[in-house]
């Protein structure tokens, strides 16, 4: 035996090598010995027990004691000893008392050198859990007896991953708070998300804090700059915003490249609710037709905000009333391609006091007019666009995929990088910012009931064929739009996603007939239906091997390149208040000629809100120091080597993509003369995964710091754009073209390889990007 003195001794040993002294000692005499490495977040490990287990045999059950287990460590390893070969291990079973740590994962030697991969990446909180070989599986592939252990995994997840539908209209979403979220969701350090605070002072501390009539209209235009602080601007996109904002050509543009590029169409018949007339835009139609001629050539398109219409405004404020209204806009492709309004009518109803606004009416009548547009753009973008089809549709498949699919599951292993955390940020949402007394309440049209219906109504529109990123280019007939950078670069990115989904779908799945035996799949997609309140609009089965990667390709674009287009670019876009009012606070004019420079002031957020309404744009649109890109697997859940080869493959053809509005491209000084304010939200950032969101620690070191030093000072915090290029307000003369005395172009050659990031969000930089980003879902801090 052992004295006290010898095992102070031993303690005082390397972990690896006091671990296997042990465990020889308690195996004395044993021969062949297996070599198990385990990861892990580096946080503090109980006492455990261990079980190598094969088809056949296992292991004796081994005592693996805290002072073995090295503390802190990440990594871990020691070895057990047995009297003869256990064959191929197929799972590891531990055993613990009431303790919790994270596992990483496993990784088993043989005796002869054979290696078993056995991936985990989640809270161990059970008395007993067993992690299987990494290999993917179906559940028909399986014995009876690991068929009923699958069984049970899953049912024990259904009881902690619980339906709950948390307010009228919203889809289903998880039954727990923010505090009470199950481990394996919860952000991997609790983060602060105080926007209201910390994101706000970022900018306006030092500036508006020493303003008299903080809550009062602004004076001029030009005073919501003062909000910006010593903050430079100097050639970023928001100075191009700034300066150009009021021209049709920029407003124009934002349908197309904006946060929210999804709600224009083309218009082949004007609706009898919008009586447009050709003596009306017959002097912004630039190819000598009528205007019936016009939408047969397909040359006019619509933007309806129909949705809004009967909302109930925001009536959280008692001292200043917020107004709402469902405003329809008319665009023409000119013949310089560029997309600009020619009507504008404040309602859904024509008439003596819903006139329709056009360009040659009043400067003062034609700007309140455009306001009004992008107040309600700017309200349906944050809660359907933004919030409903990227946030809680993603949540609803993260929670089926919990409840249906085991861990072993090829397409549990293939989702989890993309939706991970999407549950965390979504729950620390529903709690800070839409909200009764969320931030959303205080800075836009729209609160509470008003919010409850909006989701209703596009709940009741909602299909799941909008999420299939061709179709819903193809509805909204967007095909050949001009300069719509959007959809040229998002189909880039899903033809490459769709391309990897179908990789690994025909690894697993040999026939149609594989996809309609498997149960896990059937039930995940079923209850993605439920999740979606029994909606019709979503399918509830999948019968073949095409249907199911097209699913799978709609839930990873959906978590990943499209959260990133439609988030990314709100600072920019947001940013200056004039362009995108979150809010208005005086009621749309019904007679032409009655609005002058000090109504559209009063209408427009005060500069309380104002400075909400940055502070919160730039929190949603924070970076983290570790950002995962589309196509990085940190987390090894996959094994085998043809899935491997898949992710390769993936990654190389994600390098291989150019773009001009998502890129993971290297934008040079030389900029094309007139690509416009900017390629935003793709180009903008980078595609992030929903994985690695929540990131609110760096967002509050940043507040601070700006807070003391009046400006955002890191290049890579705000990456800084070329030198603006010149719009000429002229309509015959095409700013697309380069100067024929100045040569233009754009360097798209990839810098860096990390490439687009599958994980679960989509972002895009600016100049100076190096890949595609996939960062979760955000509400808060960073990508949100």
């Amino acid at each position: 035996m052992a004295t006290k003195r010898e095992h102070l001794l031993e303690a005082a040993m390397p972990t690896a090598k006091l671990a296997r002294r042990e465990i020889a000692d308690h195996h004395a005499g044993k021969t062949l010995t297996y070599k198990l490495l385990l990861s892990t977040n580096g946080e503090e490990i109980e006492d455990f027990y261990l079980t190598l287990e094969s088809k056949s045999q296992s292991s004796d059950k081994i005592s693996v004691k805290k002072p073995y287990l090295g503390g802190f460590r990440k990594e871990i390893s020691f070895d057990i000893c047995v009297e003869k070969d256990l064959g191929d291990i197929v799972q590891v079973k531990l055993e613990m008392d009431n303790s919790q740590w994270f596992c990483g994962h496993m990784r088993v030697k043989s005796p002869s050198g054979k290696c078993f991969e056995f991936p985990c990446y989640r809270w161990l909180d059970q008395t007993e859990v067993i992690i299987r070989e990494g290999s993917a599986r179906l559940p028909q592939d399986d014995t009876d007896s690991l068929k009923k252990q699958r069984q049970e995994e899953l049912e024990s997840r259904q009881e902690i991953f619980r339906w709950i539908q948390w307010h009228r209209g919203f889809p289903q979403s998880i039954d727990a708070k923010l505090d009470e979220l199950p481990l394996d969701v919860r952000f991997d350090e609790e983060k602060d998300s105080n926007f209201t605070g910390d994101f706000r002072r970022a900018f306006v501390s030092s500036s508006l804090d020493s303003f008299k009539g903080y809550f009062e209209s602004w004076k001029e235009i030009a005073d919501f700059e003062k909000i910006f602080g010593n903050y430079n601007l100097k050639n970023t996109l928001l100075e191009n915003v700034i300066q150009d904002w009021n021209t049709d050509y920029m407003f124009g543009y934002q349908f197309l490249n904006g946060c929210n590029p999804v709600m224009i169409k083309k218009c082949k018949e004007l609706p009898d609710k919008f009586p447009v007339t050709h003596k009306m835009v017959e002097g912004c139609l630039q190819r000598g037709l009528t205007l019936q001629e016009e939408l047969k050539a397909g040359n006019i398109y619509i933007a309806d905000y129909e949705i809004l219409e009967g909302v109930p405004p925001n009536k959280t404020h008692p001292d200043t009333p917020y107004y709402l209204t469902a405003p329809i806009c008319l665009l023409y492709n000119n013949r310089l391609n560029q997309i600009v309004p020619i009507a504008i009518q404040l309602s859904q109803h024509s008439g003596e006091t819903s006139p329709i606004f056009l360009p040659n009416d009043d400067e003062h009548d034609w700007m309140l007019a455009k306001m009004w547009v992008k107040s309600s753009d700017f309200n349906i973008h944050q809660l359907v666009t933004h919030l409903l089809k990227t946030h809680l549709i993603s949540e609803v498949f993260e929670m089926a995929m919990y409840r249906q699919l085991s861990a072993v599951h090829p397409v549990y292993k293939l989702l989890i990088p993309h939706v991970r955390f999407t549950i965390a940020i979504n729950a620390e949402g529903r709690e800070r910012l839409i909200n009764e007394d969320g931030v959303f309440s205080k800075i836009s049209s729209v609160s509470g009931p008003g919010i409850e219906e909006v989701m209703k109504r596009a709940m009741e529109t909602f299909t799941y064929k909008s999420l299939c990123f061709p179709e819903a280019i193809k509805a909204r007939g967007m095909e050949d739009a001009p300069k719509y950078h959007y959809r040229d670069d998002g189909m880039k990115v899903w033809e490459a996603i769709n391309f990897f989904v179908s990789d690994v779908v025909n690894i697993y799945y040999d026939s149609d007939e594989t996809v309609q035996k498997d149960v896990e799949i059937q039930k995940f997609v079923k209850d993605v239906s439920f999740g979606m309140n029994h909606s019709d609009n979503f399918p509830k089965s999948l019968k073949t091997q095409v249907e199911l990667a097209e699913y799978l390709t709609a839930v990873i674009f959906t978590a990943s390149a499209q959260h990133s287009a439609l988030n990314f670019g709100q600072f920019e876009w947001y940013g200056w208040i004039p362009n995108s009012p979150s809010t208005m606070r005086k009621p749309p004019p019904q007679q032409k000629g009655q609005v002058d420079l000090e109504y559209i002031m009063d209408s427009l957020p005060d500069r309380d809100c104002s400075s909400e309404v940055l502070g919160t744009v730039w929190g949603l649109t924070r970076f983290q120091r570790d950002e995962l890109f589309l196509g990085m697997y940190p987390d090894m859940h996959f094994t085998e080597q043809p899935m491997k080869e898949a992710i390769k493959t993936f990654r190389k053809k994600l390098d291989e993509v150019q773009y001009c509005y998502w890129p993971p491209i290297n934008v040079t000084k030389k900029i094309k003369r007139l690509e416009l304010p900017d390629k935003t939200n793709w180009t903008r950032h980078r595609v992030r995964v929903f994985a690695e969101t929540g990131d609110y620690e760096t967002a509050k070191k940043w507040s601070k710091r700006a807070a003391v030093q009046s400006s955002v000072e890191s290049s890579d915090d705000i990456p800084k754009r070329t030198k603006r290029p010149v719009y000429l307000s002229s309509s015959d003369e095409d700013t697309s073209v380069p100067h024929p005395k100045k040569k233009s172009r754009v360097n798209c050659t990839k810098t860096g390889g990390a490439g687009l990031n599958v994980a679960s969000r989509l972002d895009v930089e600016p100049s100076g990007l190096e890949g595609v980003s996939v960062v979760g879902l955000n509400a808060g801090g960073n990508g949100s």
